[in-house]
């Protein structure tokens, strides 16, 4: 049994690398147009840095009744009280994350049906199959999994899916209708001039879907 509803996680925000202000703006406006979670990956931030950070989100999300993932660092998430740690194949232990928050929403990355198999053994909430297309968000990702790998996942798994990767307006519909249950963008909604209505576009073809 997971412990986040799917229909949080229809659409999903993974944000990071801006100042406060104008973090806080963006994800007000993403929150509003309809993103029903959020996650904080900072990976040049301090740690003292990161907590503020996410502390100021948590107060910000809590009042909305979104929840706040973290990526990759429990002690970041212990310390702003996250609903959950979202965590890639080389990061803390999935049994590591469950010993100090039990209760905790664990997201885990797969990038391929070995990894899918494995993730569903574990104690978590929903994978993440990732990058599902080529995305210059992040450099480092592996091969795209593509939609037939999706569908592959979506045959082998019952757990929650949320794709991730050059997920945008215009190939999301497709990738509900490949077995997503959800979708997880950055510059879909962090680069557009309008992230409000971004993110109401995305929002609709989930509710759509």
């Amino acid at each position: 049994m997971t412990r986040v509803a799917r229909e949080a996680l229809r659409l999903y925000l993974v944000i990071g690398g801006l100042d406060e202000a104008p973090l806080l703006d963006l994800v007000r406006a993403a929150v509003g147009g309809g993103v029903r979670c959020v996650q904080l990956r900072e990976k040049s931030l301090g740690t003292r840095a990161f907590v503020s950070r996410a502390l100021a989100l948590r107060r910000l999300l809590r009042d909305a009744g979104v929840p706040l993932i973290i990526n990759d660092r429990l002690d970041v998430a212990l310390a702003c009280a996250a609903d959950g740690v979202h965590v890639g194949q080389d990061d803390i232990p999935v049994d590591v994350i469950r010993r100090h928050m039990p209760d905790a929403i664990v997201g885990l990355s797969v990038g391929s049906p070995a990894e899918l198999d494995a993730g569903a053994a574990l104690d978590v909430d929903y994978l993440s199959p990732s990058p599902l297309f080529a995305t210059r968000s992040k450099p480092d990702a592996g091969p795209p999994v593509g939609l037939d790998g999706l569908r592959t996942m979506r045959g082998r798994c019952s757990l929650p899916l949320v794709a991730i990767g050059g997920i945008d307006a215009g190939n999301a519909a497709a990738v509900f209708a490949a077995g997503a249950d959800g979708i997880a963008v950055v510059s879909a909604i962090a680069a557009a001039d309008d992230p409000a209505a971004a993110s109401a576009a995305l929002a609709a073809i989930a509710q759509r879907a």
